[in-house]
């Protein structure tokens, strides 16, 4: 059979372009090494006894902002949705209390005015400015990053919208911009714990506090506000496995276990064949896989200047790493139950001080583990029972800044014991009743990530998200709008490409509307 379209990777990428394609009435094909689909975005019922366990992402957040769930109608295909809200809880230590960041900006302003009023109407000030930069960014989001379609974005909404004209008429702003966020967080706010809290949110996204031009990695958390965050019922994967049901649906070919070796054009056809020696033949490919290796490795008649550059993009040096423990209760960060319930609903950023989180930066610059990580707390069993055995619960903690290739000659096999051992100290400092909870665990330190979800350097955004690998620069200039110039039909989604990682599917469903644009299709 030859397809319409073949799509390397089922990841939700590529899964979500899949989809819209083979929705519109292609033939579609889409082909992963895994023997599930999901990629970063894939929940196993194999790896601890009577658990759901995420293999990659947890919250969702991003894709809630974008029209993707309900062009696709994914909840026609079981998927259900569960709010975490507050979305991000910020435990004191020895204080007994919290910061609750809340979908509704209000709560939020009275859970910081606890601990400082003057930053409470600080921080409303700051969503409220900020909200309107990012829904500006985001309409760029949700097509191509070309200079012109940027440019006009913006000019667009200052001509119709007044707050946007004031946010880029101040040069206020744009020097925020281009500021750091740790620079930024001290110049807004004044008390340390609030400051701690919100530079640990800015951080998810990957660079350092102290990186230039990082200021809307602060700002974008105004954005929770409008969208909050989710969690998918049954696990992470339940997107990605609703997807394929979407797609088996329509007709659509999954092969799982296919691990591609090589991808050629000849005549009309692109190839695609494996290491069994299967082949698929398409009119159109698109590559949903990280752009390294696709480039320098699967197409075999890339440009040779073209795999040079591709080997030269930043991937860095790792992310981070996440322990999955199975444990008998819930920590208990406070003694009142409300407070200790809200922290549950969403992530719970443990980390006790701004110096403590810009050391383990410091350890990661050196090639080492952190001595003093610190942790995003997730309890997704306080909303979603369904994942552990009744009783029983799951506790994810995530650790930034782990640093894939060690410099001190460790090896991660050895020493992901005493690693996952920290994190999990960490969460019985600030939850003394975690002591002896522990059951069961599963640790992904950055070597498993990167064999298990064939991310180099296991760096879950494949590429840096500095502002050099951004927009129109991501991956390359002349890669930034999907498409391979100078190659027949041959497209690229996911991380890798505009806007970049996270659960998001933007790359996806722009991919998947410039193909369908092509053949005539109002997608």
């Amino acid at each position: 059979m030859i397809y319409d379209v073949a799509i390397l990777g089922a990841g939700h990428n590529g899964l979500i372009c899949a989809a819209y394609l083979a929705q519109a009435g292609l033939n579609v094909a889409v082909l992963e090494r895994r023997h599930i689909v999901g990629g970063a975005v894939c929940t196993q019922e194999d790896i601890i006894p009577g658990c759901k366990i995420d293999v990659g992402s947890s919250a969702h957040i991003m894709i809630h902002l974008t029209p993707i769930l309900r062009e696709l109608d994914l909840s026609r295909h079981g998927l259900e949705y569960l709010e975490m809200d507050p979305w991000a809880a910020f435990p004191i230590p020895g204080e007994n209390r919290a910061i609750l960041f809340w979908r509704d900006l209000q709560k939020t302003c009275d859970s910081i005015a606890q601990i400082s009023p003057a930053d409470a109407e600080a921080y409303r000030k700051f969503v409220q400015h900020y909200i309107e930069l990012n829904q500006g960014i985001f309409e760029t989001f949700l097509q191509p990053p070309t200079p012109g379609r940027l440019a006009w974005t913006m000019i667009k909404r200052n001509f119709t919208r007044p707050a946007s004209r004031r946010f880029w008429s101040s040069l206020d702003s744009a020097r925020q911009l281009m500021a750091p966020y740790r620079n930024l967080i001290e110049e807004l706010f004044e008390h340390e714990h609030v400051r701690t809290a919100l530079e640990w949110l800015a951080a998810q996204s990957g660079p350092a506090p102290i990186e230039p031009a990082t200021g809307d990695l602060l700002g974008w958390n105004a954005m929770l506000h409008i969208c909050g965050a989710h969690r998918a019922k049954g696990g992470s994967g339940a997107l990605t496995q609703a997807l394929a049901r979407k797609l088996q649906w329509h007709g659509a070919t999954i092969l799982t276990e296919f691990d591609a070796t090589s991808a050629t054009h000849s005549g009309r056809l692109w190839t695609v064949r494996s290491t069994e020696g299967e082949e698929v033949l398409a009119h159109r490919l698109v590559s949903a896989m990280h752009i390294v290796p696709f480039l320098t490795k699967i197409w075999k008649d890339a440009p040779q200047e073209l795999q040079k550059r591709a080997a030269a993009l930043r991937i860095g040096n790792g992310f981070g790493m996440i322990v999955r423990h199975l444990v008998s209760e819930l920590p208990r960060y406070t003694d009142d139950e409300e407070t200790n319930r809200h922290c549950h609903q969403g992530l719970q950023l443990i980390c006790p001080t701004r110096e403590h989180l810009i050391s383990s930066y410091h350890d990661y610059l050196a090639g080492l583990p952190p001595r003093h990580p610190s942790a995003v707390g997730m309890t997704f069993t306080a909303l979603d029972p369904s994942l552990a055995p009744e009783g029983q619960h799951l506790l994810y903690t995530w650790g930034q800044w782990h640093p894939y290739q060690l410099s001190n000659g460790e090896k991660w096999p050895a020493i992901a014991r005493r690693e996952a051992d920290k994190l999990y100290d960490l969460i019985c400092r600030y939850a003394p009743n975690m002591r002896g909870a522990l059951l069961d665990r599963y640790i992904q330190t950055p070597d498993v990530i990167a064999d298990l979800l064939a991310l180099p350097n296991a760096n879950v955004m494949h590429l840096e998200m500095s502002l050099d690998q951004m927009f129109f620069f991501r991956p390359l200039p002349e890669l930034c709008a999907y498409q391979v110039k100078n190659a027949p039909h041959l497209y690229l989604t996911g991380a890798s490409t505009h806007p970049g990682g996270g659960v998001f599917g933007a790359s996806g469903h722009n991919t998947a509307k410039l193909i369908l644009d092509e053949f005539g299709i109002r997608g």
